[in-house]
């Protein structure tokens, strides 16, 4: 569990995030949507501790990020998965090699026991047929996919998805989001998501945080968002037509 307790953050002098509390649960993906602007982005760099808060504290099972020493928060970060919004995979690696880099950087195991954990995670994905290409040779599906399976490879805790659709079809967002869900799932871990995608909201929203103006605006579950009476969370949710028929049918069968 992550816990963020009266976070707050300013540049030069404008409040960006406003007393924000909230609690990222185990075996849950965790969203924190938002419109452009909102502080989602700042807030995920404050958990992750790119961003130093002001005020509050952001603890890891109990464990005050903020106040740890360097040590501590290198030993955190070994707990921690991280997926880019760009995949952020390395050119001249292979997907193979790509997958094995955090366990090159911070594995004790073998080399021989470092590449059967790194097929493990691939494998994972469906992607062990790939192990040999290069990122240049994959779709930017498959692309997540490697990513899914770096951030894993250190059988994290804690598991951070900066916009992790951002440039794909539907079909293939769907495909990603199942694999986190899945992966969060299975390994209990604490993932948390940041993301403008309303299908993620639906699909895979256990639990939710909108912020609107830095300020923790509603919290719920994907389950909430129907029966939600909040008005900024209505138009940030139901702005596309689709959404809005599919809400208005789900009130009519209720």
């Amino acid at each position: 569990m992550i816990q963020l307790k009266s976070i707050n953050k300013s540049f030069e002098g404008r409040m960006v995030l406003d007393d924000i509390n909230f609690s990222f649960d185990n075996g849950k993906t965790n969203l924190i949507i938002g419109q452009s602007g909102s502080g989602k982005t700042v807030l995920m760099k404050c958990i992750v501790g790119l961003l130093t808060p002001e005020r509050g504290e952001v603890l890891y099972d109990g464990r005050d990020l903020i106040h740890m020493g360097k040590k501590e928060k290198k030993a955190l970060r070994r707990e921690m998965g991280m997926i880019f919004q760009s995949a952020a995979l390395f050119d001249s690696l292979s997907v193979l090699e790509n997958v094995m880099f955090p366990l090159d950087m911070f594995s004790n195991d073998t080399y021989r026991d470092r590449v059967r954990r790194a097929q493990f995670c691939l494998d994972r994905v469906n992607l062990i047929d790939a192990q040999d290409k290069y990122p240049g040779e994959i779709s930017g599906g498959m692309q997540k996919r490697v990513a899914i399976a770096r951030a894993i490879a250190l059988q994290p805790k804690y598991l951070f998805c900066d916009e992790p659709n951002s440039g794909l079809d539907p079909k293939t967002s769907l495909v990603i989001d199942d694999l986190i869900h899945g992966i969060t799932t299975e390994y209990d871990m604490t993932t948390i998501i940041n993301t403008h995608d309303m299908n993620s909201v639906m699909g895979i929203g256990d639990s939710i945080l909108y912020i609107y103006q830095g300020h923790k605006e509603w919290e719920g579950t994907k389950d909430d968002v129907f029966d939600a009476t909040n008005e900024r969370l209505n138009n940030f949710i139901f702005a596309s037509d689709l959404l809005r028929k599919v809400r208005q049918e789900e009130t009519k069968n209720k």
